[in-house]
């Protein structure tokens, strides 16, 4: 039984017997001892105050000397005011560190057939342009946050939508028409995703160069922009793909084609993957039909123009379209679509999207249309909402070109890692030195938009996060490729000593007592969708491993009781470590 546990009952069963009160152990506050004073937990006293009709400070002592005559679990205490510090017994850390060592899956709960289904979507990429910082944030979050609610025994099913229809897409498409000359991405030397995102750059400096020739003879920029010549061929292209016409949807399948092939090579690379694509192409039509069932039940309603509004004004909301006048989707019909579809694909229980705080009023809206619609799960959504990355010089800005590119960036990092650890890497053969570089770079670009608390924008600066020191993935990384040091140091003697007779420090229970926290910080960031929990627990645990390696000899200690204990608390801890960041998507090396 966790410690916090055996505390919360001995409280209750103390008050019990020296106050007659009763007490719900499950109300019992019982917390980490803060640094400065001694002792393992503490344990607030003021709400047993009424039954003992005591001083604060009397009733924390003498709850304290009933659990220590009491519990063998609690070796002494000591009272400060209404806060009564406990310290764990020695003994009660080794079984502790002997259960957890014989459990391979300790915080993990493995999700059953019967448990709750949940679908986490993440990414949605546009297919005009290749993925950058703002997809890798998005990207990482939500895979994090998959594994993390898998981890808390929930059945998981890992969704991407693509946004592969509407004008951006034909203003790539037409450029390439215009001024492709035919290129491929073999011809180029380029993945597909990036050759489109050049022509979505080449239509708008053509475009911008049109509106300023435009305005150069006398017209505003409104009046530009409804003459443009280049804008108008972009929206005919659209009438042709919504009216299905051959020619255009063959270029519009052929382009999509070289764009998804570098999609999937850049979520191999960052180490994320899907159980199902959905792709806009699909959904839109699905939404529209919805819609217009709800149109026949009196759930929405049409305007004179011909356009469906949803009336949510008794919800706190406003209006919001639907279909335009025309019969066209607009992306919140799409959505419909799409939930129409995964509820078609699979039971859900709950859904979550992975989307940037800028759509908050988005998905409050989808929200309530899903629920009159009748999905089980639509008002009860989760919408994951994050907040942007930002760069020292302002917003990306895609039109521009002035993106980080993902696949840039990630070679980026890999090859700062290379440059960083050159020394450590002087003794290896060079292809394991390539992939120490890439699990160290990719670890060090994870953890550095991981461990931001979700909800926050973040400023962007990838030269901090290479860094073997301090609050880092490779920091991380490096502690854990020293313990397997050891451990392999070690041989069969970590498998075959005995701790039963050691004494364990205050450091070595204090790190006992960290990795034992493992179960309830996995809980913790499921229940707050945060993966930055994880990251900070990771880092926590690594920085007291650190202090005890610092401090004490390990296969240099001569007692051989306390060198074994030292041994599988460094084993202990190294796995955990592993567990740990294989929730934010992080690879530990073997060595460094």
């Amino acid at each position: 039984m966790e410690i916090e546990k055996i505390i919360a009952v001995g409280v209750a069963d103390a008050v019990k017997a020296l106050y007659g009160a009763d007490v719900q152990p499950d109300t019992v506050q019982a917390d980490r001892t803060k640094k400065e004073f001694e002792g393992h937990l503490t344990v607030v006293v003021f709400p047993y105050l009424k039954a003992s009709h005591k001083k604060p400070e009397d009733t924390a002592a003498e709850i304290g000397a009933w659990l220590v005559e009491n519990l063998d679990a609690v070796e002494k205490f000591n009272a400060v005011k209404g806060f009564l510090n406990l310290s764990i017994a020695p003994a009660f850390w080794l079984r502790r560190l002997h259960d957890i060592a014989a459990d391979p899956d300790f915080g993990i709960t493995a999700p059953t057939p019967d448990s709750q289904l949940v679908m986490v979507e993440y990414s949605s990429p546009n297919t005009n342009k290749p993925l950058h910082l703002g997809h890798v944030r998005n990207n990482l979050l939500g895979y994090s946050l998959s594994r993390i609610l898998e981890a808390n025994g929930y059945r998981v099913v890992k969704t991407n939508i693509v946004n592969d229809r509407g004008i951006h897409i034909c203003k790539s498409m037409l450029a390439w028409l215009k001024w492709g000359n035919g290129i491929t991405p073999e011809k180029a030397g380029k993945k597909g995703d990036h050759l489109i995102g050049d022509f979505y750059v080449e239509f708008d400096r053509h475009y911008k160069a049109e509106l300023k020739e435009l305005q150069a003879k006398g017209m505003t920029e409104e009046e530009a922009e409804a003459a443009s010549t280049l804008m108008q061929e972009a929206r005919e292209m659209l009438r042709r793909w919504e009216a299905g016409d051959e020619k255009v949807r063959l270029l519009w399948k052929m382009m999509n084609e070289w764009v998804y092939a570098g999609f999937d090579e850049t979520y191999r690379r960052m180490g994320v993957s899907f159980d199902k694509i959905y792709y806009e192409s699909d959904t839109y039509l699905e939404g529209k039909d919805l819609v217009l069932g709800g149109l026949e039940k009196g759930i929405m309603y049409r305007k004179d123009d011909g356009s469906v509004w949803a009336d949510l004004t008794s919800d706190g909301l406003d209006h919001k379209l639907l279909l335009r006048k025309d019969g066209t989707s607009v992306y919140m019909t799409q959505d419909i679509g799409t939930a129409k579809l995964r509820y078609q694909d699979y039971p859900i229980d709950k859904m979550v999207y992975v989307v940037g705080n800028e759509q908050n009023y988005h998905f409050q809206v989808l929200a309530l249309l899903l629920d009159k619609l009748g999905f089980k799960w639509g008002k009860d959504l989760t919408h994951f909402s994050y907040g942007m990355v930002e760069l020292p010089e302002g917003k990306m800005k895609s039109r521009e070109g002035t993106v980080v590119d993902a696949d840039d960036l990630m070679d980026s990092m890999i090859a700062d890692a290379r440059d960083t650890s050159s020394e450590r890497f002087a003794d290896m053969p060079a292809d394991e030195a390539d992939e120490i570089a890439r699990i160290v770079g990719m670890g060090a670009l994870k953890y550095f938009l991981l461990k931001v608390d979700p909800k926050k924008n973040m400023l962007f600066n990838p030269k901090e996060s290479i860094d073997f020191n301090g609050n880092t993935g490779p920091f991380l990384q490096y502690t854990y490729a020293r313990i397997r040091s050891i451990c392999r140091k070690a041989g069969d003697e970590l498998a075959a000593c005995s701790y039963a007779q050691a004494g364990p420090n205050e450091k070595e229970q204090a790190l006992i007592q960290k990795i034992a926290d493992f179960p309830e910080t996995i809980a913790a960031a499921g229940r707050t969708y945060s993966p930055a929990l994880i990251a900070k627990y990771c880092y926590e645990l690594a920085k007291e491993y650190n202090q005890c390696y610092h401090d004490y000899q390990i296969l240099r200690e001569e007692d051989a009781p306390t060198r074994c204990l030292r041994l599988n608390l460094s084993a202990v801890t190294a796995r955990t470590l592993r567990q740990g960041v294989a929730l934010l998507g992080i690879e530990m090396p073997e060595r460094m």
